[in-house]
């Protein structure tokens, strides 16, 4: 007998799961549209699982595990600020559609890795209501749209969905209302004439469920108001007649299972995200020349979201005549359905921004990188300075949306030869008076600017410089002949004009690899370590990114890059293995 019960058992217990399952591939209304007020986020319930929902400034809306991947505080109450959505815990922020981090405060200087990302669910807004599901199947969302509605106000019931189900379209009959349900479970009652209420059962738990209904009509505002008054008590009655009958229902509760997500801040060598590699498809959806040498190209994905970017971050450029560029994003917060780059024409280059601006077209398929960020933008600076040259305004300009949109203090200072060389013109009208271009200055004109601009440091102060060599030069220079300090100093070469000798010999040690291996000369030592297995990230190889930096345990380094400041020269503990090299016999390296 008791083999019987718990056989049975198990048949129930099994069949719960399976019909948990079906409604996970479903699609559900799991809020009003109306819910999604400016700058709000909604909490909503399906099959156990709560979500943060929230419509960004440009009207995407966004359905996510109602998580923060730090502490697990409920983002439903976090801040929607337009493009971000901000805990209110530690002040993590997660970008609009990616749902990636994009900032921590208690790491101001790195830029969040990529695998910090908190779980999307599908979703859609249709006939005044926003739709999601789990596992939601594309094909099973059957709905016509309806160009004139009224949208009831959702009921929640203390009973379980498939009961509720069940018994409103009799009650409907009972009050002489012909009704039909669905294929799709959906529940139609016609009012009479070609009037008809759609009702949808949202299953927040086993045991609660909201009533979700649309008129397919638009009412004016006093029978609106009475069609509403009359409709909202019938379903009171009803919530109230269901209620007593589920009352001594004992069903536990609905528990969704959450995914463990990786929230390391580094992003650590892997086969998957390693070297220079291609992994994105994106087509070029817009050219537009931006000043008299810069092209600026919009690159939107084949499908699928694109993976988080952070301001500073830079992409690498796979063209189709074999060469590998590396190209900063101009993108600012919630611009995430697509990528834009500047290129400007070196008509005296290696051959990239001519193959580019000669060839590259609108509807041009192109392989890049996801994104990487050794340029990362401190959010926690009181004020902000950004000195731009020519075309080092695209990273800044990335930078300076980001602390636009935050209400955050900066200026933003672009040198230029001329009018005609004013890139991004309609971006910098939006950022208004923090903005001052310097047109046709001279040399010495521009280093006296620049000793102007930088000539009060403070510890509550950032400076970022991108541009030529020779203007970066001498802004670092300034910078510390005036006492600011080294931290507060941040800067980026496009290139690395610098002669590189590659004449040593030398061996490396690496100290958790177990291998000791010969850089010959003419060889970098980031060649070795691929020829022999050991595969490191890596982007410009030239000594500019900074991708391939890794840490020296012992030995003295021969520094032949431009991204290291002083005081990491200084500190002999980092190297750039695409172009450094050894002063000493051997290198002991930290891989």
């Amino acid at each position: 007998m008791t083999n019987v019960r718990e056989n049975n058992l198990r048949k129930i217990i099994c069949m719960e799961k399976n019909k948990i399952y079906a409604l996970r591939k479903k699609w559900f209304p799991i809020a009003s549209s109306s819910d999604l007020v400016k700058r709000h986020v909604f909490q909503a319930q399906l099959l156990g699982r709560e979500f943060a929902v929230w419509r960004a400034d440009d009207g995407n809306v966004n359905v996510w595990e109602n998580r923060c991947l730090h502490r697990g505080v409920r983002l439903s109450i976090g801040i929607n600020q337009g493009s971000e959505l901000k805990c209110q815990y530690h002040g993590w922020r997660y970008a609009n559609r990616t749902a990636g981090c994009t900032y921590i405060p208690a790491h101001p200087a790195d830029a969040p890795a990529r695998t910090i990302c908190n779980n999307t669910y599908p979703v859609k807004e249709f006939i005044g209501m926003i739709w999601s599901g789990e596992d939601a199947i594309e094909n099973d969302f059957s709905y016509k749209e309806l160009s004139k509605r009224t949208v009831l106000r959702p009921v929640p019931i203390n009973a379980p969905n498939d009961l509720v189900q069940k018994n409103l379209l009799n009650y409907y009959s009972e009050l002489n209302f012909d009704g039909l349900l669905l294929n799709d479970g959906s529940i139609e009652i016609n009012l009479g004439g070609k009037k008809k209420i759609l009702f949808f059962i949202q299953p927040q738990d086993s045991k609660l469920s909201v009533v979700r209904g649309v008129l397919n009509a638009t009412l004016s505002d006093e029978k609106r108001y009475h069609f509403l008054k009359e409709q909202n008590f019938i379903i009171e009655r009803f919530r109230e007649k269901m209620e007593q009958i589920s009352e001594n229902l004992n069903l536990e509760p609905m528990v969704a299972e959450i995914e463990e997500i990786s929230n390391d801040l580094g992003e650590p060598p892997t086969k998957e995200d390693c070297g220079r590699k291609a992994e994105l498809r994106l087509h070029v959806s817009e050219r537009i020349l931006t000043s008299r040498d810069v092209v600026s190209l919009k690159l939107k994905g084949i499908e699928g979201q694109l993976p988080t970017f952070h301001p500073g971050a830079h992409i690498d450029l796979h063209l189709q005549n074999g060469l590998i560029r590396q190209y900063s994003l101009v993108n600012g917060p919630g611009e995430t359905d697509h990528y834009r780059i500047g290129v400007k024409l070196e008509k005296d280059g290696r051959g990239g921004s001519q193959y580019i601006h000669n060839n590259v077209k609108v509807g041009d398929l192109l392989a890049t990188s996801a994104p990487r960020n050794n340029f990362p933008l401190r959010r926690d600076s009181l004020y902000t300075i950004f000195i731009a040259g020519g075309i080092g305004i695209t990273p800044l300009l990335s930078m300076s949306k980001a602390l636009h949109s935050m209400e955050l203090d900066y200026e933003f200072h672009y040198f230029v030869q001329s009018e005609k060389d004013i890139s991004f013109k309609e971006t910098l009208k939006i950022l208004g008076e923090r903005v001052i271009i310097h047109k046709g200055l001279s040399q010495e004109n521009t280093i006296n600017k620049v000793r102007k601009i930088l000539q009060k440091p403070g510890y509550y102060k950032n400076l970022y410089v991108c541009g030529p060599g020779p203007m970066l030069e001498a802004t670092l220079k300034i910078a510390s002949d005036l006492k600011w300090a080294d931290d507060t100093i941040h800067f980026e070469y496009f290139k690395n004009d610098r002669k590189i000798n590659n004449d040593s010999n030398f061996e490396i040690e690496l100290a958790r690899s177990a291998l000791t291996l010969t850089v010959s000369a003419g060889k970098t030592i980031l060649e070795i370590l691929r020829e022999n297995g050991v595969d490191l990230p890596s982007s410009c190889e030239q000594g500019a990114c900074g991708t391939c930096k890794v840490n020296v345990i012992r030995g003295d380094i021969d520094h032949q890059d431009v991204y290291l400041n002083a005081t990491e020269r200084a500190n002999k503990n980092i190297m750039m293995t695409c172009v450094s090299r050894s002063l000493s016999d051997r290198l002991i390296l930290d891989i």
